[in-house]
């Protein structure tokens, strides 16, 4: 066998011999080839022996008996533990390696957390039951509470926000009850290019308008342009710092200063606060509100939808009108769940209501409490001083395949932003995507943010030691290699992953989701 190129591409492995190499089972040695539960089980058989039922007997269903057969297929023990373990093996995950989705921030998540997630009293804890009995869960929601609100240097924390977007809401809930309150009826909310996508979703789900505010050259908010905007009809900015494109906004202090001369309200997208935890103290830098993603920032990389928790500060002119319920400390040292039938007692008579049935994402408390706790002061600084080294190792160590489009704007932040503009002719970010699953990762964030062609944003994080990032560079420069050479074995990429290119347009447009029978 030849050795590998500099590039890492085995030159011998040609697109035709990777095509047409076949095992009689499908399988690829232990990449095993796994069929759909319904090619494996039979709807006429059944894993398990269940007794007769007698005829005539009654029913306890109430009517709701089946009228006809379920359609399922029966499965043994074994078939479906191994169907099961078969599929969890073709899924990427952070425990099998670098995961670089760009603003995603899929780290490693220490398993001292997950132990103190399942102790008894948190694991179980169940929202109904009478507040005497979860004393010590409310004092572990108020406790992470306090370190929030000192890592952030704001006033108060709605702890109540199911992720992200959730908590995004609640920050524009509590301008606009804050507005309302004096009078104030505002109807514009200002978001730059360099903001998350779901800042403008939220400000209009919110019912405001949104108008747009561009962003320099070098990637960042235009002062002059927001403030050329600023006026009685403007209720406040959305703004994400770091910025969507890896960047400290710089002027944050002015743009907070200009808002606030203005009347209006600044609230800060918190998804990146990784980047500049224990470094940056956002109330410092005029922030009225912002949601903190805990499963980015402080412990369990998300994905698949969950779990969760967007917790929001909120400046002193903002806190009284944060949302129920929230936990309380009195002078005799007890922890109490304040929600509106005693909220008089705790002086928080503005709440704009509530985001959430109960209280919070339990599990998410627990798991950002231990790591705040275990990293202590110094170590989140070190979190944040290592997701930006790694990143700028990135930036650097590709800036000279991938188009870097804000290279010369100064080190990034925790993630490298690159373009597709020195592809060859038909190659595209798509391309080169496919071609990194043979490599063994998945792909980073593509297309977004909107304000680069071809846009890929690689996000490495804190977690990853040298040696991984050199290997994942690797990789990534013998992909990048291959699009700026114009290989068109890229079009049919990836060829070593359990299924091919598949038209995902077509399958999200017509997904099929229901099983029918050869024939039927």
């Amino acid at each position: 066998m030849n050795a590998p190129n500099k590039s890492g591409w085995k030159p011998e492995m040609t697109p035709e011999r990777r095509e047409g190499y076949q095992t009689a089972t499908g399988n690829r040695a232990l990449m095993l080839e796994e069929p759909l539960l319904f090619e494996i089980g039979h709807p006429e058989k059944t894993g398990v022996d269940l007794p007769d039922i007698e005829e005539g007997a009654s029913s306890r269903l109430g009517g709701f008996e089946r009228s006809e057969a379920i359609g399922l297929p029966g499965l043994t023990e074994p078939e479906t533990v191994r169907h099961y373990t078969r599929l969890s093996r073709q899924n990427y995950a952070i425990d099998l390696g670098l995961f670089p989705l760009g603003s995603c921030t899929m780290k490693h998540n220490p398993r001292l957390n997950e132990k103190v997630a399942r102790m008894p009293g948190f694991a179980d804890v169940h929202p109904l039951q009478p507040t005497g009995t979860v004393r010590g869960a409310l004092e572990v929601i108020n406790e992470l509470a306090h370190w929030l609100i000192e890592l952030t240097g704001m006033h108060g924390v709605a702890m109540s926000p199911k992720a992200g977007a959730h908590g995004e809401l609640c920050g524009i809930l509590c301008i606009r009850a804050a507005l309302e309150a004096r009078g104030d009826a505002r109807e514009v909310i200002l978001v730059p290019e360099s903001a998350h996508g779901t800042n403008p979703a939220t400000a209009a789900f919110a019912g405001y308008k949104v108008e747009d505010i561009p962003a320099t050259p070098e990637g960042r908010v235009d002062l002059e342009a927001l403030k050329s905007r600023l006026g009685p009809d403007v209720a406040g900015v959305m703004i994400t710092n770091p910025n969507t494109c890896g960047l400290f906004e710089r002027d944050m202090k002015a743009i907070s200063d200009a808002v606030h001369e203005a009347g209006g309200f600044v609230y800060c997208d918190g998804a990146n606060f990784n980047a500049i935890v224990g470094k940056v103290r956002p109330g410092d830098l005029g922030v009225d509100a912002m949601h903190i993603n805990l499963h980015k920032t402080f412990s369990t990389p998300h994905g698949g939808g969950g779990p969760g928790s967007g917790p929001v500060v909120l400046s002193e002119a903002l806190s009284p009108f944060g949302p129920l319920p929230f936990t309380a400390r009195t002078e005799d040292g007890v922890v109490h769940l304040v929600e509106e039938e005693n909220a008089d007692e705790f002086g928080h008579t503005a709440a704009f209501g509530r985001m959430t049935a109960f209280h919070g994402q339990m599990g998410m408390f627990t798991r950002a409490l231990a790591y705040i706790l275990s990293h202590g002061a110094d170590g989140l600084k070190q979190v944040a001083e290592d997701a930006v080294l790694n990143a700028n190792y990135i930036l650097r160590s590709m800036e000279d395949l991938l188009h870097a489009p804000f290279a010369d704007s100064g080190p990034c932040m925790h993630e490298a932003l690159f373009g597709d503009k020195d592809f060859g002719d038909d190659l595209s970010t798509f391309d080169l995507a496919k071609a990194l699953i043979d490599e063994g990762y998945h792909p980073m964030t593509m297309y977004f943010p909107l304000v680069v062609h071809g846009a890929m944003l690689v996000e490495p994080t804190e977690t990853e030691s040298k040696a991984s990032l050199d290997q994942f560079i690797m990789a990534l420069r013998s992909v990048a290699e291959r699009a700026r050479a114009g290989d068109e074995s890229m079009k049919q990429a990836p060829y070593f992953a359990p299924r091919r290119r598949l038209d995902e347009t077509q399958a999200a447009r017509k997904p099929v989701l229901s099983w029918t029978t050869t024939g039927e």
